[in-house]
């Protein structure tokens, strides 16, 4: 009798110690990880960013983005300053909007530092149907990370809708600050310009985007992105304010990448098997 209690008792522990070790796996396998939607939305909105500043820059200034603004940034002699290649701008041209060989902190609260550098083609202004630019950098750098590759803009003239749109290619590199690794992202993308294109009003543009990219994240894992949701990026405001993403990582689920609703603001979440994660953009 003293043997099969025994043995009873060994029994109930190791069924204790099975069901222990199969709670502990199943935390331990919980996907948490929005490291690479958080990548690919640095890169979303730093590429995004390049674009502001060479259309904004096309007008002779830099109003979001001077801390010190007096109407005009050409041929100044301090930073950020504009300048061209020939002493009159022509169709045919290049465009250098320089932060400085020190972090500039700008009027939009980062700081940045370098050039960007933009070859256009029949035209300066985006809005010149057919005009196209190429945007490059020479040791430019956005809150210590470092913005390398090339983008590409297409004025394509005017869709069904009457709106002009563009289409837009990036092949860009991300060497991200304090050694947290190197993010690579390509992507194709549709910028339809919904407001403001009537106007010489920059302020009250608006811009809807669409298209896939993919890349590599800063931790070492592949990953492809589709929008689902149009994102909606103002020019009055420095970060993308609606939208929706769906990113897969090699071997992991879908993420649902959502810049929310409520504004001007810095706040996303990302959506992993059902479970929400708050998510800040950089």
């Amino acid at each position: 009798m003293k043997t099969k209690r025994i043995m009873t008792y060994l029994m109930i522990i190791s069924a204790v110690g099975v069901l222990l070790t199969s709670c502990k796996k199943k935390t331990d396998d919980t996907d948490n990880d929005t490291s690479a939607a958080s990548d690919n939305a640095l890169a979303e909105g730093t590429y995004n960013d390049v674009h502001n500043i060479a259309d904004q820059a096309a007008s002779g200034g830099l109003a979001t983005y001077d801390a010190t603004y007096d109407g005009s940034n050409l041929n100044k002699t301090t930073y950020p300053n504009i300048t061209f290649s020939n002493a009159y701008p022509l169709d045919d041209d290049t465009m250098y909007v320089n932060f400085g060989p020190t972090n500039y902190a700008c009027a939009d609260g980062r700081n940045r530092r370098g050039t960007i550098n933009v070859v256009y083609s029949h035209g300066l202004m985006y809005a010149d149907s057919g005009s196209h630019h190429t945007i490059t950098f020479t040791n430019y750098f956005v809150e210590e990370n470092q913005i390398l590759g090339s983008k590409t803009v297409t004025n394509m003239g005017h869709n069904s809708a009457g709106h002009p749109y563009f289409n837009i290619s990036v092949n860009g590199t991300i060497i991200k600050a304090m050694g947290a690794g190197t993010i690579t992202w390509v992507s194709n993308r549709v910028r339809e310009w919904t407001e403001g294109y009537t106007t010489s009003n920059w302020a009250d543009d608006t811009y809807s985007i669409t298209g896939t990219a993919s890349g590599t994240s800063a931790s070492g894992n592949t990953f492809t992105a589709s929008i689902g949701t149009p994102l909606i990026k103002k020019m009055s405001c420095h970060w993308i304010q609606s939208g929706t993403i769906d990113l897969t990582p090699s071997g992991k689920p879908v993420r649902h990448f959502d810049f929310g609703n409520t504004g001007c603001d810095q706040l996303a979440t990302v959506t992993i098997n059902g479970n929400v994660y708050n998510i800040t953009l950089h």
